[in-house]
């Protein structure tokens, strides 16, 4: 269980699928291996199996605790859901992710606040929990923080298509909501002290992410899927295949790799295998600097 610890801020890892393997040429449809070949020494094995040419991911939670309160950011695929177009999703049993959580010292009262940084099916899964053959909140004392812009938009695509994004929003966010447990943030909400929601569009109509002051080593920002792996940090115009606007989800990129060099930001993407990284800016692009 990855753990790193700050004077105001604990920040753990809690792994649900690592690792979480795709095609390169399915993930990133509009680019090939060789225009990483630079970077090749510092992605390889890790990042990028160069010789099955994949992209390795982590499907993770990150438990941050802050300002008295439990923040679990994302909560991964879940149990038991209908998943069909993504086999190692579908119908899962007897995961460890619980189990993980627990290993972290947290139980499933303990969480004050999950943040949904996107609505898609591997960032919401453990919203719910299937009770009696229903959809009950796995956090019963938590308020799940949604952005409103990202639930009106998956609201309108289950209208219109029931196993759009794979059918997550009808068994792990329409739970939650119907029960009064959903809060529809805004940007720059700040959900507590020193910590501040940012729009991250792209990837995902609304997609939010947090940016708290660790009150040692400068301020630190949850960014969901608008990083996705390192390689976009070489190649900061490439998008992936899944995301709403490719265009728009490569402005936010930039930009915020722009000011994560300026500032020295720690950044902590939602499927980052590694705690953290930080951004270097030099004349042929940025570089990461990743924390194990």
């Amino acid at each position: 269980m990855a753990s790193t610890q700050h004077d105001r801020v604990r920040i753990q890892r809690v792994i649900d699928l690592d690792p979480f393997v795709l095609s390169f040429g399915f993930f990133f449809p509009d680019t090939t291996l060789a225009a990483l070949a630079p970077a090749r020494e510092l992605l390889s094995g890790t990042h990028i199996d160069w010789p099955n040419e994949t992209v390795r991911l982590a499907v993770q939670s990150h438990l941050v605790h802050v300002a008295g309160k439990t923040i679990l950011i994302d909560t991964c695929v879940g149990e038991h859901k209908q998943r069909r177009a993504r086999p190692e999703w579908h119908q899962r049993a007897s995961t460890r992710y619980i189990a993980n959580l627990a290993a972290a010292g947290c139980t499933l009262d303990d969480v004050d606040i999950v943040m949904c940084t996107h609505l898609h099916a591997d960032h919401v899964g453990w919203n719910t929990r299937l009770e009696s053959g229903r959809w009950v909140p796995t956090f019963p004392n938590a308020r799940y923080l949604m952005g409103k812009a990202e639930v009106e938009h998956f609201a309108r695509e289950a209208a219109a298509n029931a196993q759009a994004n794979h059918g997550s929003y009808q068994d792990s966010v329409l739970p939650i909501i119907e029960r009064g447990l959903a809060t529809l943030a805004q940007p720059s909400d700040e959900i507590i002290d020193g910590g501040k929601l940012l729009l991250l569009p792209g990837h995902t109509p609304g997609q939010i992410g947090l940016e708290l002051d660790d009150g040692k080593d400068g301020r630190i920002v949850f960014c969901g899927d608008a990083v996705h792996t390192p390689a976009q940090v070489f190649l900061p115009d490439l998008s992936t295949r899944v995301c709403f606007d490719k265009a728009l989800a490569a402005q936010t990129r930039r930009k915020l790799l722009e000011r994560a060099a300026a500032e020295d930001l720690r950044l902590i993407p939602g499927h980052l295998r590694g705690s953290s990284m930080r951004i270097r800016a030099e004349k042929t692009g940025f570089v990461p600097v990743i924390a194990p």
